[in-house]
């Protein structure tokens, strides 16, 4: 039976091996594969750890007499340094139980060619990972499981056609017949979705797919009026804010406008303490998805006369939530205090930039807000909604 230090040793070899280029085959020299063994086993040298010492000697004069190490030890029978003879890889591989990186860059070029047409998101993830394996680099979100690397895929071309709000339990149910496959890799879902598509928050990635936790609502308020299956609630004069269920968005006939224009606002705070009367507000419920979407269109169509506004964080965050809101709507949302007038207004609760928030601000920099967010990076500051008095 094959010793846990023999194990030890010969994959740290391998290991060498596959990152070389020898394993590509771009190499022009012979590369030799070698470890110090005092390097990988600090106590071989500590003349207390007598057992550890003739433990691992056993070890090695094993793998020298088996061919697939070549070692030399001194008088003392004391090895310094354990050398791979790739000569004997296939036996070696076999030996140590361990899957040959060739045979696994197969399986992964199999899962890639199913998904790479899917979607685009899966097409640019895909092509990526084509070109990280012609360099011998390491797979995106994947940790050496070829079915957790195959679940991740069928969620991202999933996630993509879901059009309904749905819970995420459901969600793993109906995609893996198992309630908690999903919980188990969202994480990297989230990451590969957020790194190859276009989302503003990586946060919300799932919530703007349509993918919840717990049911979510709607908040709307001010001079208005809306229909819910022919009934009829007049909003102008109530003291607060209406909730309604976001499953019930489509059962609203008709919203009229009386005030004159519309608002969203990013922020449930801000949403509260938001007072003009001439403005209708909305609370999306911190999500942008198809739902919410149809909705803000609907609206748009039902009042087209109406001036759209939307309010958000001065960050890149929120520069990059209107666009998304724009884009994803056609409505021109205009907005709303997210000016360099509110920055220097406001400029005792500004806040430092990130070296994160630099980075994102640099990729705006020549788009619609660019005077704004070239005054932010001059003057090194965001500012967060809730701090504006509105």
């Amino acid at each position: 039976m094959i010793s846990n230090y023999e194990k030890e040793i010969i994959n740290r070899l391998i290991d060498k091996y596959e990152k070389s280029k020898s394993f590509t085959g771009d190499n022009k020299v012979n590369q030799r594969f070698t470890i110090k063994i005092p390097s990988l086993f600090p106590k071989y040298n500590d003349h207390s750890e007598y057992e550890l010492f003739v433990a691992l000697n056993d070890s090695i004069d094993t793998l020298v007499k088996k061919s697939y190490v070549i070692a030399k030890a001194n008088s003392a029978h004391v090895y310094s340094n354990v050398t791979l003879n790739v000569d004997k890889l296939a036996d070696i591989y076999k030996y140590v139980g361990r899957q040959e990186k060739k045979d696994i860059y197969n399986s992964i070029l199999e899962i890639l060619a199913n998904y790479k047409e899917r979607n685009q998101i899966l097409n640019l993830y895909c092509t990526s990972q084509n070109e990280r394996i012609d360099s011998n680099k390491s797979i995106q979100f994947f940790n050496d499981d070829l079915v957790e690397l195959d679940n991740i895929l069928l969620a991202v071309d999933e996630l993509l056609k879901v059009d309904t709000e749905t819970f995420v339990r459901d969600f793993s149910v109906k995609v893996f017949k198992d309630s908690k496959v999903f919980e188990r890799i969202a994480g990297k879902v989230v990451n590969l979705i957020y790194e190859y598509g276009n989302f503003p928050e990586k946060d919300k990635v799932l919530g703007n797919l349509n993918i919840i936790k717990n049911p979510t609502y709607v908040n709307f308020k001010g001079p208005g009026s809306i229909s819910i299956k022919e009934q009829r609630l007049d909003l102008t004069n109530f003291r607060g804010d209406l909730a309604v269920s976001s499953i019930m968005l489509s059962d609203i006939d008709k919203i009229d406008i009386t005030g004159k224009a519309v608002i969203t606002i990013e922020n449930l705070t801000s949403f509260h303490t938001f007072s003009d009367k001439e403005m209708f507000a909305i609370y999306l419920g911190g999500y942008h998805n198809s739902v919410r979407r149809d909705f803000v269109k609907k609206l748009h169509q039902q009042n087209p006369q109406k001036a759209f506004y939307h309010f958000g964080d001065i960050d890149a965050g929120g520069f990059n939530i209107l666009e998304h809101l724009k884009h994803d709507t056609g409505i021109g949302f205009i907005p709303y205090k997210m000016d360099i007038e509110t920055l220097k207004a406001y400029r005792n609760y500004t806040k430092k930039l990130t070296e994160n928030d630099k980075k994102r601000l640099l990729m705006l920099v020549d788009g619609p807000y660019s005077n704004v967010v070239k005054y932010m990076l001059d003057n090194n500051c965001k500012l967060e909604q809730e701090a504006i008095n509105v």
